[in-house]
């Protein structure tokens, strides 16, 4: 396969140097694996700490800025941060006001930030966290016990750090997270695998022809495979996922943020006709729409394919979604 990388080895610091020297407004420590944004302690605001394996940028490093996430811990590929770089990072954003953790449902994310936050609190860091698990495609996988954070991820790093940038204390900001989360269903779908760097071919088999339904973002096959589907048939369908799993979420006939989130290697002419579909579905179905974003955001690396996720809209949602916002992945109203 061809990349566009030096070696395996050394692909998340090449990124972060690449990183620090497209935005430096940022502070990236490329040893220690940390991304901080300045002045992170300035305001006296809480501070919002998020991470996890690298492969599925611009999430979690290309948020990290003002409105949005305080500092972020890339892993290795794949692969969860240790609980060395997250309590790094809690203390760089500490103000005194505390810390949230926005932390995706996968075993090995859970068990690190809650050893970082154990030894955060030890230091005197006060310390909540929020456990995103949105992904309604399966209810165990070979990364988690539970359902997986995916798309979500994104509305609650928004919203939480909006909640922040305003001053709210920690357990408010923590509050409106969790309601974010619990508002929240998402559904993946592959139109091909991805490759990761160290195997250097694609991690599941997917004939040409077919596609995957219900994947996850580590690569992960998804629940059920199927021959090639139209935008239309594939929107039918992951829609339908999620709002009948979004159906004991009032109110049923709410409006709601809508994601189109393309996994890496599918272009926006393919992601605007399908966040047509989705429209059109969600029209068809009663759905008003308060708000839509479509682009790649929560990735995974080079798979082909898209997911869907949609919030129930609640009135603060939409207030603290349209606050000003300024990352290297996420900016308007500033």
């Amino acid at each position: 396969m061809k990349m566009l990388i030096n070696s395996p080895q050394t692909v998340v610091a090449d990124a972060l140097r690449g990183l620090a020297a497209a935005h430096p407004d940022l502070e990236v420590d490329v040893e220690a694996r940390v991304v901080v944004r300045k002045g992170a302690r300035e305001g006296g605001r809480v501070g919002l700490v998020s991470g996890g394996g690298s492969g599925h940028e611009p999430l979690h490093a290309g948020f990290v800025g003002p409105g949005m996430l305080s500092a972020a811990c890339p892993g290795e590929v794949f692969t969860s941060p240790v609980p060395d770089q997250v309590l790094r990072a809690a203390k760089a954003v500490d103000s005194g006001q505390g810390v949230l953790f926005v932390v995706k449902n996968y075993t090995g994310d859970v068990l690190n930030f809650d050893m970082a936050a154990e030894l955060a609190e030890e230091d005197g860091v006060r310390v909540q966290r929020v456990l995103v698990d949105d992904d309604v495609a399966v209810t165990d996988s070979l990364y988690t016990a539970g359902r997986r954070g995916t798309g979500a991820t994104l509305f609650v790093e928004k919203i939480a750090g909006a909640a922040a940038e305003e001053g709210a204390p920690l357990e408010q900001v923590a509050a409106v997270a969790e309601r974010v989360n619990k508002a929240s269903r998402s559904f993946g779908v592959a139109l091909s695998a991805c490759t990761t760097p160290a195997k250097g071919s694609p991690t599941f088999d997917l004939p040409d022809g077919e596609l995957e339904l219900g994947i996850g973002i580590h690569g992960e096959p998804g629940r059920e495979r199927r021959p090639m589907m139209t935008a239309r048939e594939i929107a039918e369908f992951a829609v339908g996922a999620v709002l009948d799993d979004l159906a004991s979420v009032a109110p049923a006939d709410g409006p709601v943020l809508a994601l189109v989130n393309g996994m890496g290697a599918t272009p926006l002419l393919e992601l605007y006709g399908f966040h047509a579909a989705v429209a059109q579905v969600l029209a068809d179905r009663g759905v008003p729409v308060a708000r839509s974003l479509v682009g790649n955001y929560v990735t995974s690396l080079d798979m082909a394919g898209c997911s869907v996720t949609l919030c129930r809209a609640e009135e603060e949602f939409l207030r603290l979604w349209d606050a000003p916002v300024q990352t290297p992945a996420l900016r308007w109203g500033r």
